[in-house]
């Protein structure tokens, strides 16, 4: 049987993941797969419709195709730049749900978004406030370490996104890290011997690790109330994740950090690829969708515009029933210009 493609862009989920060949000398990792991976029906989309939605419903490109199976055969990030609206974040929801890779680890970045912030946070001040409860009921400092009010530090510690992606599951965990280009300029460098090793360390525990037996904590990973083993403060990965970055391709990103990336450039589709998004939306397009279609590509070479408008606006237009020519103002109005203040309209 051939090995590639693993990620068809298919509509329907299957256990392609396990046909992935062993990774290149360079980027295996030695983390024991001790963890079973999420339950493989879980929903790739945790819960909200709106992903559940594009998860389906997403339609990759042939590029697409081939760069996601580089990305997982390589082991590497997947760097995917472009437009708003050209589906940089649902295609990792989509990859989720084709290879059941379990719920998406999502991890939206801001300005203020530190590689600490990906990996774990931990509370110190809850575990002050745990002791001097348990001291005043006269108990143990260390009674019900392993409870959710015990004062251990792994009581008052959750794993992030990034840290959760990096346990040793079994299978590849798949991880987005949205809008990399919005970070300060030290956390693309500060990515790169994380992404690179597969692994980090949590000092809080591998302090607390000295006065254990076995040095194993049981911490709270990201998504889920349930608890996961930490061995010694350290966490390696097995499977290397699934890692989609998003980048709205409004920053340079440092040589060293775009060179272990697998970098993906979407652009704006033309009319068989609209008319293809279209019918997995919203079904076969008809005249009215064909029509805005159209409208919508004649604009496109004005100003930028997202998908996401022309598809509110073949929806207003079957639902509501409109005439062509109310249609077509009414199209215009909802398919501004992206980065342009709306004009006032009155009503």
């Amino acid at each position: 049987m051939a090995l590639w493609p693993v990620y068809t862009g298919a509509t329907q989920p299957h256990d392609g993941i396990t046909r992935l060949p062993p990774p290149p000398p360079w980027r295996a990792f030695d983390g024991h797969p001790v963890l079973e991976p999420p339950d493989e029906h879980d929903d790739a989309s945790a819960g909200s419709p709106d992903r559940t939605h594009r998860a389906r419903t997403y339609q990759a490109t042939e590029e697409t195709v081939q760069l996601v199976n580089a990305a997982l055969y390589l082991r590497r990030p997947l760097l995917v730049t472009g437009p708003p609206g050209t589906g940089k974040s649902s295609l990792a929801y989509a990859v989720a749900r084709e290879l059941r890779l379990g719920p998406v680890l999502r991890w939206n970045i801001t300005s203020r978004s530190t590689l600490h912030d990906g990996l774990y946070q931990y509370d110190p001040l809850s575990r002050l406030y745990a002791a001097r409860h348990a001291a005043a009921d006269d108990q143990d400092p260390a009674a019900g370490a392993a409870g959710t009010g015990g004062t251990g530090v792994e009581n008052h510690l959750r794993l992030g996104p990034l840290g959760t992606a990096l346990l040793p599951y079994a299978r590849p965990r798949a991880l987005l890290i949205d809008e990399i280009d919005k970070s300060d300029l030290d956390l693309p460098n500060d990515l790169l011997n994380v992404l690179e090793e597969g692994q980090y360390e949590i000092p809080e525990l591998v302090r607390a690790a000295r006065d254990t037996p076995d040095g194993r904590a049981e911490v709270m990973a990201d998504g889920t109330d349930r608890r996961v083993p930490v061995a010694r403060g350290r966490v390696r990965c097995h499977a290397f994740p699934f890692t989609v970055l998003t980048s709205n391709g409004e920053r340079e990103f440092p040589p060293a950090f775009l060179r272990r990336c697998v970098t993906l450039r979407l652009r704006q589709p033309d009319d068989r690829h609209l008319a293809e998004i279209v019918r997995a939306h919203l079904g076969e397009p008809d005249a009215h969708a064909q029509r805005l279609i159209d409208r919508f590509l004649s604009r496109v070479g004005s100003g930028e515009l997202a998908t996401d408008q022309l598809l509110n606006a073949i929806y207003l237009a079957r639902a509501s029933g409109l005439a062509a020519g109310s249609l077509d103002e009414l199209a215009d109005q909802l398919m501004p210009y992206l980065g342009q203040s709306p004009q006032p309209h009155a009503f």
